[in-house]
């Protein structure tokens, strides 16, 4: 009998064996995902409370243009670009003073960085998603004053409209440099000064290579966009001029 029940047992647990399932086949094929998959009203029905808080959050006035702001509409400072300047330096300056007590001596931006213009009418979060659709935060850059000559070099050779604030540069007629200030004050070797920029150029964005030449590197955490909204949220009307802050003489 107990030989009995020992057999029974041995073809029991055998017949419940099974082997472990092996991959046999691999097949891919790609999914355009555009407006020509069938829409399903379930999932539809579902994301629509999110869809229309999301927004009515990214559309609602933050501020209003009287005008239309292009980075286009100047040639060596334009109205877009001394906007986004202005408000790194007004939005940064106090973060960076907080945690470190030091302030920032002037900013640079670059003209290809902003995407999209700012059209007359109200401004919203979604404008700030149009004009810095990227993930970059600000970051503040300690250079030598020797070093800030190359920067000022690499803007008189560039010919292009890259935001500056804090800063003025002046061309001669034949685009030769002619002056460059920071505070009003000739640029000194000797000194420290500290830049607030875009954490892409910072890693070597716009062929900006004389960021490596950085003392030290603060980074604040705080993405371009998310500054943007903040300074919207902030103000009534944004009316931003062409001045005298990169200029050539006629």
């Amino acid at each position: 009998m107990k030989h009995f029940v020992v057999f029974i047992t041995i073809g029991c647990l055998l017949a419940c064996h099974q082997n472990p399932p092996v991959l046999s086949q691999i097949k891919a094929s790609q999914l355009q995902i555009d407006d020509s998959l069938p829409s399903y009203d379930s999932v539809e029905t579902f994301l629509h409370p999110y869809s229309r808080r999301l927004n009515q959050v990214l559309d609602s006035a933050l501020a209003y243009a009287p005008k239309k702001i292009s980075k286009g509409d100047g040639e060596y400072n334009t109205t877009a670009g001394n906007l986004l300047a202005d408000i790194m330096m007004s939005e940064t300056r106090p973060i960076f003073k907080s945690r470190t007590g030091k302030d920032i001596d002037f900013v640079l931006f670059n003209h290809g960085g902003i995407r999209s213009i700012l059209s007359k009418g109200k401004v919203s979060a979604r404008n700030a998603y149009e004009v810095m659709p990227f993930e970059n935060t600000v970051t503040v850059v300690a250079l030598q004053g020797t070093s800030v000559r190359d920067l000022v070099s690499y803007l008189v050779r560039a010919k292009r409209a890259h935001p500056i604030s804090g800063m003025q540069v002046v061309l001669n007629r034949d685009g030769s440099l002619k002056s460059a200030s920071i505070q009003g004050k000739p640029i000194d070797g000797t000194r420290i000064y500290y830049i607030a920029t875009s954490s892409y150029l910072v890693s070597g964005g716009d062929n900006m290579i004389f960021f490596r030449e950085a003392i030290e590197v603060f980074e604040t955490d705080y993405k371009i966009r998310n500054m943007l909204i903040d300074y919207f949220g902030k103000v009534d009307t944004l009316n931003p001029k062409i001045d005298n802050r990169f200029v050539r003489l006629k």
